[in-house]
């Protein structure tokens, strides 16, 4: 045996020992990661993996362990390891552990794939090591790309309505829409045809990124006899069904009866739209893209609106062409008439059929107008209906869903209702912002009111026709109660009043201070003492009692009231924690929830410091929480603002973890102090088979970032014992104690045996 072979030989059984060491001491910290962990040396030889790696990258873990990591992660990784030294590669990452580094990875069987690797040194006995976080990004990359695709179809949509304001004839209309599809929409592709009746076939009006030698293969080809020969394509059924026709993988598509004509290239995904005008389609539009799998539902939306809004236009076009302008506007206030109106709610219903939600009509009487015509005449009165209709438009922001069906009567439709706060909302806008208006009437000013009759779709009808019909007999109801607005259905009418009113007396609760906070302590799981607690807030209302938060919240934000009402909790905290403090009671922290309204409010930063400004111990009381999905929207904006607050001395925390789409380098690059795992999971360990391993992995991935871990919602003594086997460090929840009063609190848990 040679000198060199037994070195090998010693060398080899030292690092095995070294290995063992370490996989004792990490293997189970590993093996809790959600993603794939890598733990490589100085020599950039990988020493330690977990499962998810063994699987993202398809090898077995011997197979690995003491390999390159050049053998997994090609470049990028190892570059980074040997730059300027070890020493200073280690400084670096020391101060980039919350970067992710998007780099490629090698499977086993040679394909890659994108990852995304966060990098943390770590000082050992067997020398310096470090430990790769690794996520797989592919689908996250698909999502980027699919987000990058619907800006373009946005782009597009917005493009085609300049188009359509704009345009006087359809050739105009076609050659156009087809150029914004490939150049702004960025699809490979687009052709308009419209429908030869003579001929039972399509021709071409237009055309985009296709080679003009094959339009006339396009004319030819494209017959609508089911009976003929390609009588069954794409764009003949289009035609026939009144349907969108998708072929997500062309190539393969059977039912892409062309396809082996299109370049592979050009057309990976096609969908084929009818252009639909009075229930007749007169024509496609086509659009090729050169991905697969391209078209999906919230895509599939936006396109269906385009070819909607080119339907629009080319029966417009027809009309300008047919009749004269009053045909379809009113002569006094330039907006829709009765006729153009019911036909756009005609195309709204349409939409709101397919995408399954309603349509609410409302029907506008301007009182006193007669009166208005007999004392200052008719020109006076024409010139107030003008500036109504203005101040409509400026109201609404849409001109289509706007017009003047009557003399003193306006019509406003909302195409896409979702539940009745979406038209409690416009009512009150409305309501209120025409009382408050002046108009100009014969050198002096003028105010109004009006009545308002509401109809919805499909509660109340089915056609345009109907719902108009319906609304006109809510509003001459109205009119004759003096109620200021009715539904046709009456407990819609009662559902809409009991809003506005609980909206009304909000206000009045926060003018006469009727709110209170209530606390939910926090109890550390090792010594079963107080740690905090959580500020709640709580409405009594004097006339019906306590109301529950999830009434009342959702109001408060929808209204802008959770500006002041959150402010106000703010100072309410403080002054209870000073004045435990005064007192001689635990200075335990206060955390408050800061919702969606207060922190994209601009003056979110500022209220915070006026708080902490109201003493020097002010800042070591409060806490705030912030739940998952609010601050990974505008991910980079957030981290600046918590920064300044956390440098406050006041502490962030994560609520409801879990439930948003966090991702593993945004989380170590927000300034946490906390995470709270939301009581779904909690309550899942103990009912679904891997609810516990899930909260183990989060536990375990929070003090990986150096986050206490709060369970919320614990509600039963086997969940507790779970939680302490696991690692948590505190809880809340009915176990313990439900949310009381501060005299409660101070009386029952700020005394031992809750605090030393």
């Amino acid at each position: 045996m040679t000198r060199k072979s037994a070195g090998a030989r010693i060398r080899r059984k030292n690092t095995k020992m070294r290995l063992d060491r370490t996989e004792a001491r990490y293997f189970g910290l590993l093996e809790a990661a959600p993603d794939g962990m890598v733990v490589v040396n100085q020599h950039e030889q990988i020493i330690l993996l977990n499962l998810q790696a063994e699987r993202q990258f398809g090898y077995a873990r011997d197979e690995l362990v003491g390999q390159q990591v050049t053998t997994i992660i090609p470049e990028g990784f190892a570059e980074r390891l040997v730059a300027d030294g070890l020493l200073s590669a280690v400084e670096t990452l020391a101060q980039q552990i919350d970067t992710g580094i998007e780099l490629t990875g090698r499977r086993k069987d040679g394909s890659t794939f994108p990852i995304e690797i966060m990098m943390s040194p770590l000082e050992t006995d067997e020398g310096l090591l470090v430990t790769a976080a690794i996520r797989d990004i592919t689908l996250r990359r698909h999502a980027e790309n699919k987000i990058r695709y619907l800006n373009r179809i946005y782009a597009m949509l917005s493009a085609i309505n300049g188009l359509i304001v704009r345009v006087r004839n359809h050739e105009v209309l076609f050659k156009e829409a087809c150029r914004i599809a490939v150049d702004v929409g960025g699809f490979s592709a687009a052709w308009i045809g419209l429908v030869d009746d003579s001929a039972t076939k399509i021709n071409v009006a237009a055309s985009a990124g296709i080679d003009q030698a094959f339009v006339p293969v396009l004319n030819d080809r494209y017959l609508l006899d089911e009976h003929a020969p390609f009588g069954n394509s794409m764009v003949a059924r289009a035609i026939r069904e009144k349907a969108n026709i998708v072929s997500n993988d062309t190539p393969a598509d059977p039912l892409a009866l062309f396809r082996n004509e299109y370049p592979a290239s050009a057309a990976g995904s096609i969908v084929v739209l009818p252009l639909v005008v009075h229930d007749t389609a007169i024509g496609v539009l086509e659009l090729y893209s050169g991905e697969t799998d391209f078209f999906d539902d919230v895509e599939m939306k936006l396109l269906t609106e385009i070819a909607g809004d080119i339907s629009f236009a080319i029966d417009h076009i027809d009309k300008q062409e047919r009749s004269s302008y009053l045909e379809y506007y009113d002569g006094v206030t330039g907006l829709a008439n009765r006729k153009l109106f019911l036909e756009r709610v005609s195309q709204y219903i349409f939409s709101a059929v397919h995408d399954v939600h309603k349509v609410a009509l409302h029907l506008i009487d301007i009182d006193g107008f007669k009166n208005v015509n007999d004392s200052f005449g008719e020109e006076a009165g024409d010139s107030l209906l003008l500036q109504v209709a203005q101040w409509l438009l400026n109201e609404i922001g849409n001109a289509h869903v706007v017009a003047r069906i009557d003399r003193d009567q306006f019509a406003v439709v909302q195409p896409m209702v979702k539940h009745e706060g979406d038209v409690a909302r416009l009512i009150k806008r409305l309501m209120e912002g025409l009382q408050k208006y002046s108009f100009s009437m014969a050198a002096t000013t003028l105010r109004i009111s009006a009545k308002v009759g509401v109809a919805v779709l499909p509660d109340d009808a089915t056609t345009g026709d109907e719902l108009l019909k319906k609304a006109e007999a809510a509003l001459k109801k109205a009119k004759a109660s003096g109620d200021r607005f009715v539904f046709f259905t009456e407990t819609m009418t009662s559902m809409v009043a009991e809003r506005l009113s609980l909206e009304t007396q909000l206000r009045n609760a926060y003018d006469n201070e009727e709110f209170v906070l209530h606390y939910q302590p926090k109890i550390n799981l090792l010594s079963n003492k107080i740690t905090g607690v959580e500020a709640l807030i709580r409405w009594n209302n004097p006339k019906t009692g306590p109301v529950p938060p999830d009434r009342f919240i959702p109001i408060l934000e929808e209204t802008g009231l959770i500006h002041d009402v959150g402010r106000w909790a703010l100072r309410k905290t403080m002054e209870d924690h000073l004045r435990w403090r005064a007192s001689g009671l635990p200075a335990i922290r206060i955390a408050v929830n800061v919702s969606q309204v207060q922190l994209r409010s601009s003056d979110f930063v500022a209220d915070i410091q006026q708080v902490v400004d109201i003493d020097t111990d002010a800042a070591a009381g409060l806490e705030l929480e912030l739940t998952e999905s609010l601050i990974m929207n505008n991910v980079q904006y957030n981290i600046d603002m918590l920064r300044t607050i956390r440098a406050m001395g006041v502490t962030i925390a994560i609520d409801d973890f879990g439930t948003g789409f966090s991702s593993l380098s945004c989380l170590a690059k927000l300034p946490l102090d906390k995470l709270k795992i939301d009581r779904m999971f909690i309550h899942a360990m103990s009912t679904e088979p891997f609810g516990q391993v899930l909260v183990h992995s989060i536990i375990s991935l929070a003090h990986l970032l150096r986050l206490q871990v709060i369970a919320e919602g614990v509600e039963t003594e086997e969940q507790l014992s779970m939680l302490k086997t696991l690692g948590c460090d505190e809880m809340q929840g009915f176990l313990h104690s439900r949310p009381v009063t501060s005299a409660i609190l101070e009386d029952r848990y700020l005394v031992p045996p809750y605090i030393d």
